[in-house]
């Protein structure tokens, strides 16, 4: 763990627990490296933040894999039983591997475990209750320190919120059809925006076209050309620009890829590659599939789960981490340690809910069904515009946290937050 002490000790209110999400982001490299310019300065006058790096993290004994291992996974988009049945027997066996290499904590990665470490976190820093601040995969986090432990908070605020209550089929498909919509926000803006680098095309007939031309692998990295580039590996890196939203960067990005000459492509640049480590540090499935029970049965359920993704994200194909998230969990036991349920929180004090209307990952969905098991304990704040991370994306927003984690004022039901300029 590591500690950001507060600026101005005359007026310090507490220690504020962080946790950037994942699963598997380091939250003492969030502490240390990034804080200064997530939060405030009035946030860092008044707290000590804490960073951890949960149980299977970082440096928290890390959940690690053999790279070779890692490096021949099969497709997570099998075309009948025998690949299904192929993609079940290498998740078994890469479990058994990162057993080996990680020891117990492989095991006992999931979050209510590491909600009960967060609590003896507070212990030891000698405090009575904590203020807690949780993103994304954080806030499952925070949801199920607020069950256990709730009179042992003073504030909690949660933004891009998880639906610990859900099933496979609604996971994927409400995944998918967020992707979609931030999708459909980019081509928005790159028809009213000149600069958009698709700006007077038809952005979506050229994304489809881009896609049908991975498919027959006539498309390369333009870093390095020896590499073909996937219709999912297109997806994916346009999905991670759907984050900020950086639009400006993804309208680049595909008209660069789209530009590629059939049988002749630019050089790229060849980086001298480092030989490879035996282990990588792998934590994610470790986590995600003690979380939740999501244990496709055949291939026929599988594929009419892809079909769901497909028919609710035609242009996405489906949320891309997503779908590897539950593909990785395909085959393993059927048993988990933090199996999804409805939220009970009786002994908390109000929680702030902050969430975009537009995120790419999270569905805001989620966030009004949290709010809806928690309606006694929790308020919500919708910000009406995009991307993943919304904290700091205008003075409404920051403001929200900023005077709810100092001043205890929390917003009035029915607030919402208007959007501020995008990329």
């Amino acid at each position: 763990m590591a500690r950001r002490r507060a600026t101005d000790p005359e007026r310090r209110a507490g220690v504020l627990l962080v946790n950037p999400g994942g699963p598997g982001d380091s939250g003492v490299d969030f502490a240390v490296r990034r804080a200064p310019a997530q939060f405030s300065a009035e946030i860092q006058a008044k707290f000590d933040i804490i960073g951890f790096d949960p149980r299977g993290v970082g440096a928290s004994q890390p959940v690690r894999c053999s790279t070779e291992l890692l490096d021949r996974r099969p497709s997570v988009y099998p075309r009948n039983q025998a690949e299904f049945e192929r993609l079940a027997a290498y998740n078994r066996a890469l479990r058994e591997d990162c057993r080996r290499h990680s020891g117990p904590v492989f095991d006992h990665a999931d979050t209510l475990s590491v909600v009960r470490d967060m609590d003896a976190l507070r212990r030891a820093l000698g405090e009575k209750k904590i203020n807690y601040f949780g993103h994304s995969y954080g806030t499952l986090i925070g949801q199920q320190y607020a069950e256990e432990y709730g009179d042992r908070i003073r504030t909690m605020a949660l933004t891009a919120n998880l639906d610990h209550s859900i099933g496979v089929r609604e996971f994927l498909v409400s995944s998918a059809a967020t992707a979609e919509d931030s999708f459909h926000q980019f081509v928005t803006w790159c028809d009213r925006t000149d600069s958009c680098a698709l700006h007077g095309r038809d952005v979506a007939a050229v994304w489809d076209g881009l896609l049908a031309r991975a498919d027959r692998g006539e498309i390369r990295d333009p870093e390095s050309t020896e590499e073909v580039l996937t219709a999912y590996d297109i997806a994916l890196a346009a999905f991670k620009r759907l984050y900020g939203p950086d639009w400006s960067e993804l309208a680049t990005y595909v008209a660069r890829l789209d530009a590629q000459e059939p049988g002749r492509q630019e050089p790229g640049r060849q980086e001298a590659k480092e030989p490879p480590q035996e282990t990588t540090a792998e934590p994610f499935h470790a986590v995600f599939c003690q979380d939740w029970r999501f244990r496709p049965k055949d291939y026929r359920e599988y594929a009419r789960l892809t079909a769901a993704e497909l028919r609710a994200a035609p242009h996405m194909r489906g949320s891309p981490r997503v779908h590897t998230a539950v593909a990785g969990c395909v085959g393993l036991p059927d048993e988990v340690n933090n199996p999804q349920h409805a939220l009970r929180i009786t002994e908390a004090p109000g929680i702030l809910l902050l969430h975009s209307m537009h995120d790419p990952a999270n569905p805001f969905s989620w966030a009004a069904d949290v709010h809806r098991q928690t309606r006694r304990t929790t308020v919500l704040l919708p910000y009406e515009g995009a991307g993943h991370s919304v904290y700091g994306r205008t003075d409404c927003t920051r403001d929200a946290v900023d005077d709810y984690l100092t001043e205890l004022e929390i917003p009035s039901p029915g607030s919402r937050c208007a959007p501020g300029p995008l990329s």
